[in-house]
């Protein structure tokens, strides 16, 4: 595709309104769609990290065209440039975009937390496709405005949930909503991992040549390089950079009850786990979401546990480290990332599922590469995981706050209470603002 068709097609999305509507609930026009790529044309793609979780990002659309890779690490860099020689290398996603939006058509970002709004915005705001890494943003707020950015600009979106693509989710799903369970009134999450705890080492040293520490620092406080602290795997435990094992995992497990039980937004949200640090994350936490009556459904609460306060039983039955429990009027279901089970085993021995409903998936890059293309939709579309986003960080608020939170989703507010908006939002550096 030429620099001048796509840059015609963008224009085109942009200053639709009908093809932006449509899109956020995935579902281009049939106007808009001839306007997008040609499904026999290769996307030209950026993307904002190589290395690392980005790596697999960068696999995932490798068949298309990578006109641009950005990392603050030279070596992560020139590896992933020796595999796409025809890339324009960058260190400044912010400089990559702003140079390059012209001549591509989507961009994939697998950076940091901490980047994620940043880098997704600018990218958003230039008419570019947008597939990031979950959770999509830092903060509650950035999750906010990058849904409504990307509804405003028509631009195709995914979130990095990569196992929503599973076979199992999608059975899952339709068993769950074949009411086979019944009435729906809990959801039990847990992860056994804990991204936590530590204090701030004093002092710091001198970054490694190969790296731009004041470049992966982005948005975020400066703060001295500290060798193993920080970059490139520890980030998670800190406040300014992640939201521990929440922020790391809930995005992947919180989605399955999200889709079976069409939820959105909660109506109240509570937080147990140690005395709050100020720099690191819990190495346990406990979050429980209330979530109102949706249609026929029945409200539901959802009780997300990781680190050191996984359960070991959850609603009578032994479980592994990680997994999900729905409890029903009816039934039980455990599922974790590859299979289910549902009790009590004898009432459901024989058990034969409900004809399939939902298709399977042609893979989770491989739908947004053909949503960019020609506006088929994509199941994770920032309108779902923005909400999705929302939710999990929202356990954070509360438990950094010590209060039950009550929820006002369309004010974006904690109505009882103010120090909440602390938490929500954040202070970024120059240069660095998302708005």
């Amino acid at each position: 595709m030429t620099k001048r068709s796509s840059l015609n097609r963008r224009r085109f999305v942009q200053s639709s309104g009908a093809a932006a509507a449509v899109l956020s609930s995935g579902v281009w026009s049939e106007t808009s769609a001839k306007e997008s790529t040609s499904a026999n044309n290769k996307l030209k793609i950026l993307c904002v990290g190589t290395a690392n979780r980005a790596a697999a990002d960068v696999e995932g659309v490798k068949g298309e065209d990578i006109v641009g890779l950005c990392d603050i690490d030279k070596n992560y860099l020139d590896r992933a440039a020796a595999q796409f020689k025809s890339a324009k290398l960058y260190s400044d996603y912010r400089e990559m975009i702003d140079k390059e939006a012209g001549n591509a058509d989507a961009i994939v970002i697998g950076n940091a937390d901490h980047n994620h709004a940043p880098a997704s915005l600018r990218a958003i705001n230039a008419g570019l496709h947008c597939y990031c890494e979950k959770p999509l943003t830092h903060t509650v707020t950035e999750a906010r405005i990058i849904t409504e950015a990307a509804r405003a600009k028509g631009v195709a979106t995914q979130l990095g949930t990569q196992i929503h693509a599973g076979d199992n989710y999608r059975r899952v799903t339709e068993i769950v909503k074949a009411g086979i369970l019944g009435d729906v009134t809990d959801v039990h999450v847990w992860v056994g991992k804990g991204w936590g705890g530590g204090e701030r080492p004093e002092g710091g040293e001198q970054p490694p040549a190969s790296l731009d520490w004041d470049l992966w620092l982005g948005p975020a406080p400066e703060r001295p390089y500290v060798a193993g602290r920080y970059h490139p795997a520890q980030w998670r435990r800190w406040w300014d950079f992640g939201q521990g094992t929440l922020g790391d995992m809930a995005c992947h497990y919180m989605d399955l009850p999200f889709w079976a039980l069409d939820l959105k937004h909660p109506t109240t949200i509570s937080a147990e786990g140690p005395e709050v640090h100020p720099e690191t994350c819990p190495l346990g936490l406990k979050v429980e979401y209330q979530f109102a009556k949706r249609g026929d459904l029945a409200p539901v609460k959802l009780t997300w546990y990781d680190g050191n306060m996984t359960p070991r039983e959850v609603a009578g039955e032994r479980v592994p480290g990680s997994g999900v429990m729905f409890v029903g009027t009816e039934g039980k279901l455990f599922a974790n990332y590859g299979s289910y089970k549902l009790f009590p085993k004898e009432k459901f021995a024989g058990f034969q599922p409900p004809e399939q409903t939902i298709p399977k998936s042609i893979g989770h890059h491989a739908e947004w590469i053909k949503a960019c293309k020609d506006g088929s939709p994509t199941t994770c579309n920032f309108d779902y995981s923005g909400a999705l986003t929302e939710t999990v960080l929202l356990g954070n608020v509360a438990y950094r706050t010590g209060k039950e939170l009550q929820w006002d989703a369309a004010a974006l507010k904690a109505t009882n209470c103010p120090e909440a908006d602390k938490y929500l939002s954040k202070e970024y550096r120059k240069g660095w603002e998302v708005s």
